[in-house]
C-alpha cells in the first residue's frame, strides 16, 4: 500500500471519527433538551391542574354564599364541568401536545365564566347588604310601633278589666234558712225539708241592665253539692246549682229569696251557699248548724 492510499484511509478515519463525536454530542444535546422540554411539559400540566383544582374549590365556595337556586344550579353545573376537565387533564399524558393544547383553552374560557361569576355574585351581595340593611331599618320601625300598639292594647286591656270588674255583681247579706215541713223554723237539722236562700245584689250602675239568671249551688258538710237546678259555667267548667232564678236586673239593688224542696239527707255541720251569676261567683258565705 502506497502512502498516499494510506494518507487517504487515515485521514477517512479521522473525518468518520469526528463524524461520530460530532453525532454523539448533538444527539446527547437534543436528548438533553427533549428532557428539560418534558420538564417544562409536566409542570405546565401540573399547573393546569391546580387552576382547575383552584376553580373547582371557588365554585364550591360560592354555592355557600348565595341562596339564589337558579344561580346555585349554574354553579354546580360549573364545577361538575371543571373537574371533568381536571379528570381528562390528570389522564393525558403531558407529551400529547394536542389534548394539552385543547384543555388549556378550556382552562382560559373556564377562568372567563368564573370572572364573570364572581362578578355577578359580588353585586348580589352588595343588593342584598343592601336589602338586609333597609329590612333592619323596617323591622326597627315595626317593631317601635308593635311596641306602641301592644302599649296601647295593654292600658285598653286594663281598663277593659276595670270596666269589667266594676260591672260584676256583688251578692250581700247571704243567708241560709233550714224549715220543717210544714214550713217552720227546726232545732235539728235531721228534720230539715226544705230551705230558703236570700241575698242582696248590690246596685252597680257600671253593669249591663236586662235579664238575669241566679244560680245558688249549697254544698252539705260532707262535700257533696245539692245539685237538682239547671248547669252553668263557671271558670272553663260546667257546674250544676241548687236552684236558680230569672230576674230583671236595672242596676238598683236587688232582694232575692230561692226555696229548695228536693228531697235530701241533712245532717248537722257547716254547708256553704254560694251565688252564681254571669258566670262569675258574685258571693257565699258558710252556715254551721251543730244539731
Amino acid at each position: 500500500m502506497n502512502k498516499k492510499v494510506l494518507y487517504l484511509l487515515i485521514a477517512l478515519i479521522v473525518l468518520l471519527a469526528g463524524g461520530a463525536g460530532y453525532l454523539f454530542f448533538s444527539l446527547d444535546r437534543q436528548k438533553r433538551a427533549n428532557k428539560e422540554m418534558q420538564e417544562l411539559a409536566e409542570l405546565d400540566k401540573k399547573e393546569m391542574e391546580n387552576e382547575y383544582e383552584q376553580f373547582a374549590r371557588q365554585y364550591s365556595e360560592m354555592r355557600t354564599q348565595i341562596n339564589n337556586d337558579s344561580i346555585v344550579a349554574q354553579l354546580t353545573q360549573e364545577q361538575m364541568k371543571t373537574q371533568q376537565l381536571l379528570e381528562e387533564l390528570k389522564r393525558v399524558k403531558s407529551s400529547d401536545a394536542r389534548e394539552i393544547a385543547r384543555l388549556k383553552k378550556e382552562l382560559a374560557t373556564m377562568r372567563a365564566v368564573l370572572k364573570s361569576y364572581v362578578m355577578q355574585i359580588d353585586s348580589l351581595n352588595r343588593l342584598n347588604e343592601n336589602l338586609t340593611a333597609e329590612n333592619t331599618r323596617m323591622k326597627g320601625q315595626y317593631a317601635e310601633a308593635t311596641r306602641q300598639i301592644e302599649g296601647l292594647s295593654s292600658e285598653r286591656a286594663s281598663l277593659s278589666e276595670k270596666v269589667a270588674i266594676a260591672a260584676q255583681l256583688d251578692a250581700t247579706g247571704i243567708n241560709m234558712v233550714p224549715y220543717k215541713k210544714e214550713g217552720k223554723k227546726l232545732k235539728h237539722m235531721k228534720d230539715c225539708k226544705s230551705i230558703r236562700v236570700d241575698f242582696t245584689v248590690a246596685k252597680n250602675v257600671t253593669a249591663t241592665n236586662g235579664l238575669r239568671t241566679f244560680y245558688v249551688r249549697i254544698t252539705k258538710p260532707n262535700g257533696q253539692a245539692i245539685e237538682d237546678g239547671p248547669s252553668f259555667n263557671y271558670e272553663n267548667r260546667t257546674l250544676r246549682s241548687t236552684m236558680s232564678k230569672q230576674v230583671e236586673y236595672t242596676g238598683e239593688a236587688l232582694n232575692m229569696s230561692l226555696y229548695y224542696t228536693g228531697a235530701q239527707v241533712y245532717e248537722p255541720g257547716t254547708y256553704i251557699v254560694s251565688i252564681f251569676a254571669d258566670g262569675h261567683m258574685i258571693g257565699n258565705r258558710s252556715f254551721s248548724f251543730s244539731k
